[in-house]
C-alpha cells in the first residue's frame, strides 16, 4: 500500500480508504466528541487558511525563514490540529513540554523566534503571563479553551476567506517531503535546549518502519495520553491515522482507568513510570483480598515471574498458568478495557520482571528503542513472539541501519535521521558522521538480531517516566551551597530524580556548633534530625530553579568525601558516575525504597 509521502496526506489518505466518524476524540462535558475524518479536513483546511491571514507560512523552504509556531498543551484533538494546519502552510511547530522551567521556555519560544503561541487553559497562562514580556518574538497568545483576556484559537478560523482557502492548496501542493515540519527541544548534557530538526521525510519514514510491526487495524482503537510533544507519541499518531486506527485522548492520568472502559482500545503507548503504576495498582487491589482469593492472586503472580519467552514451557506449568489465567489475568485484561492487543514501551528502560508478568497474563509488552534525533524509533520487540525477547529492545526497524562503533557506541542511519540541530551546525557535525548518527549510548547485538542497550555513553539520563535529566547543571548549582561539597544526582531508569550528597564537613561542623547540635562524628552526626532539615532546606532552595522532573526529590548524605585515591574521582576531578552508583549502592536504593 502506498503511504503518505508528509504528514498532513494521512487526511487525504483516511479519506480515500476508511473514511472514519471518529479519526480523533476527547471528552467535552462528559461525552466524547468525535472529529470526523472530513471535519478534521474542513477544520484543518480553514485554520490554515486563518494562519495565511495572520501573516504566517508561505515562506522560503529553509529552516531559518520558515515561521515558527510554538505550543504547550497537554493531549487533545487540537495539539493535531494545530500541528496539521501549520504543516499544509509550511510553518514549523515547536511543542513544549507543559512542565517546562521558566528559564528554558524563555530560551525555547526566543532560541525558535516563536512568532505566536498556542496554549490549553487557564493554568498554563498563570504560569506563563509572569514572563509574557520575556518572548521577545511571540506577538499573540491564543488560547483552546476560553480565557479571560485571551485570544481563542477559533479566532484564526474566522479571519479565513475563500481566496485563502485556495492558496493553502497551492502551498500545499508545493511542499517537498524533506522540508522541515518541526523542531523539538530536547535537554542538552550542558543543560542548553538543542533544538531538533525533523522533517515530513523523516517522521513518515519511521510511520511506514513501524506499521508492519503493530497490531493496528481500523477495527481496533488507540489510547493517547503520553505527551504529544514527545516524539513518539506524534510519530505514533501519524501510524495510527495512515492505518485508519481512531485516536482517543485520555482525560488526564487520574481518569486512565474509567477512559480504559469506555474506549476498551486494542493499543496505548506509554513509559515504564506508568506500566510500574498499572502493576503498583494490581497488587494494591491483590492486597485487599482475603482468604482464598488473595491465596489465588498471590500463586498467579508468582507463576507469572516465573514466565519465559520463547522456550518450551513444561506442561504442568502450562496447566497452572491456563488456570491462573481464567481465575487471575482475565480480570487483569478487564481492567485495561478487555481489548487490548499490545502496549508499547519506551523512552527508558522497562523492568524485565514488569515485562515477563504481563507477557504471561496476556499483555503483550513491546519495548522499543529511538531518540527525538531519529524520529524517534531505531527498534522494538515485534507482536510475533519469536521477534521478542525480554531485556532487549528488539530488532531494528524496516529502513534503518544499525551499527556498533568500536566503543560500542550504537550509530545509527536511514531517512529517520534528523536534519540536523537548529542554529547548530557545530552540533549536527559532532552527532553526524558520514550519514551515522551517534546515538551516546552503548550496546550490543544479541543473537545478531536483538539490540540491547547496556549503558550510555553520556551523562544525561531518564527517569523511568521518560523524561531526560542532565544532571551536571544540577550539580554545579546544587554546589552553590556552602554546605555541600560534592554532589551526584542520581535517577536514571528510576520514577523520581534523587541525589547523593556529600556535605562540607567544615562549615557543617561550624553551623553545629553555632547551634548547639551534637556532631560527635561523621557518621552520628549526618543521623541528626536537625542536619537533615538543613539539607532538606537546601535542596528545597535549589530545586526551584529546575523544572520538576529535574527536582531531586530524596537525598542521602555521603560520611566521606569522593576522592582520586579513592577511586571516586578522575585525575581531573571529575565524578566517575558508574564506580560512585556501584560504591555507593546501598544508599542509592535508600532513596528509592
Amino acid at each position: 500500500m502506498q503511504h503518505p509521502a508528509r504528514l498532513f496526506d494521512v487526511i487525504a489518505h483516511q479519506m480515500q480508504r476508511y473514511p472514519r466518524p471518529d479519526m480523533m476524540a476527547a471528552k467535552e462535558n462528559g461525552a466524547w466528541r468525535k472529529y470526523s475524518t472530513a471535519e478534521t479536513a474542513e477544520i484543518t483546511r480553514r485554520f490554515s487558511a486563518g494562519l495565511l491571514q495572520l501573516g504566517l507560512g508561505n515562506k522560503p523552504p529553509v529552516p531559518e525563514q520558515q515561521d515558527k509556531i510554538a505550543i504547550i498543551s497537554l493531549n487533545r484533538p487540537e495539539w493535531i490540529l494545530t500541528d496539521l494546519a501549520c504543516q499544509q502552510i509550511g510553518a514549523v511547530l515547536v511543542p513544549i513540554y507543559p512542565t517546562i522551567s521558566e528559564q528554558e521556555l524563555e530560551y525555547v519560544l526566543n532560541d525558535s523566534e516563536a512568532r505566536i503561541l498556542f496554549i490549553d487553559n487557564a493554568e498554563m497562562y498563570r504560569k506563563i503571563k509572569p514572563f509574557r514580556d520575556h518572548f521577545t518574538t511571540v506577538r499573540e497568545i491564543y488560547s483552546f479553551e476560553k480565557i479571560e483576556g485571551v485570544r481563542h484559537w477559533s479566532e484564526i478560523s474566522a479571519l479565513a476567506r475563500p481566496e485563502d482557502e485556495a492558496r493553502v492548496t497551492a502551498i500545499r501542493n508545493s511542499i517537498l517531503p524533506e522540508q522541515l515540519v518541526t523542531i523539538i527541544y530536547t535537554s542538552g548534557t550542558t543543560g542548553i535546549p538543542k533544538g531538533v530538526m525533523l522533517s515530513h521525510a523523516n517522521i513518515m519514514s519511521n510511520v511506514t518502519g513501524c506499521l508492519p510491526y503493530l497490531p493496528v487495524s481500523e477495527q481496533s482503537r488507540a489510547l493517547s495520553f503520553l505527551p504529544l510533544n514527545h516524539i513518539f507519541e506524534r510519530m505514533v499518531t501519524y501510524l495510527y491515522f495512515t492505518a485508519g486506527v481512531p485516536v482517543y485522548y485520555a482525560e488526564s492520568m487520574e481518569a486512565i482507568s474509567d477512559n480504559l472502559q469506555e474506549v476498551k482500545p486494542g493499543i496505548f503507548t506509554t513509559v515504564p513510570r506508568l506500566l510500574e503504576k498499572v502493576y503498583e495498582k494490581i497488587i494494591a487491589h491483590g492486597s485487599l483480598l482475603s482468604g482464598f482469593r488473595r491465596r489465588i492472586f498471590f500463586w498467579a503472580l508468582d507463576l507469572a515471574k516465573q514466565y519465559e519467552i520463547n522456550t518450551r514451557q513444561n506442561p504442568g506449568y502450562k496447566l497452572q498458568l491456563a488456570i491462573a489465567n481464567r481465575l487471575v489475568f482475565s480480570k487483569w485484561r478487564e481492567a485495561l478495557g478487555g481489548n487490548l492487543q499490545c502496549i508499547v514501551t519506551g523512552a527508558a528502560a522497562c523492568q524485565i520482571r514488569l515485562l515477563r508478568i504481563f507477557t504471561a497474563a496476556g499483555i503483550a509488552v513491546l519495548e522499543g528503542y529511538g531518540l527525538t534525533e531519529t524520529s524517534p524509533v531505531i527498534s522494538v520487540n515485534r507482536i510475533s513472539v519469536k521477534d521478542r525477547m525480554f531485556g532487549t529492545v528488539g530488532p531494528v526497524v524496516s529502513g534503518v541501519e544499525v551499527k556498533l562503533a568500536d566503543d560500542g557506541e550504537i550509530l545509527c542511519k536511514g531517512a529517520n535521521v534528523t536534519i540536523g540541530y537548529y542554529k547548530r551546525p557545530d552540533l549536527t557535525a559532532d552527532a553526524i558522521t558520514d550519514d551515522w548518527f551517534h546515538t551516546g549510548d552503548i550496546g550490543m547485538l544479541v543473537q545478531n538480531k536483538f539490540l540491547k542497550i547496556t549503558d550510555r555513553k553520556k551523562e544525561l539520563f531518564k527517569t523511568s517516566g521518560g523524561k531526560f535529566v542532565a544532571p551536571q547543571p544540577i550539580e554545579n548549582k546544587f554546589k552553590e551551597s556552602p554546605y555541600i561539597e560534592q554532589i551526584m544526582v542520581v535517577g536514571a531508569d528510576r520514577k523520581f530524580t534523587g541525589a547523593l550528597i556529600v556535605p562540607n564537613f567544615q562549615n557543617l561542623e561550624t553551623w553545629a556548633r553555632e547551634h548547639s547540635v551534637p556532631f560527635p562524628n561523621h557518621q552520628d552526626g549526618l543521623r541528626n534530625p536537625a542536619v537533615r532539615e538543613l539539607y532538606k532546606h537546601a535542596v528545597e532552595k535549589y530545586n526551584q530553579y529546575f523544572n520538576h522532573i529535574e527536582q531531586v526529590k530524596k537525598f542521602e548524605l555521603m560520611p566521606h568525601e569522593w576522592t582520586v585515591n579513592g577511586g571516586e574521582m578522575t585525575p581531573t576531578l571529575k565524578l566517575k558516575r558508574r564506580v560512585i552508583l556501584e560504591k555507593y549502592r546501598d544508599a542509592v536504593e535508600r532513596i528509592y525504597a
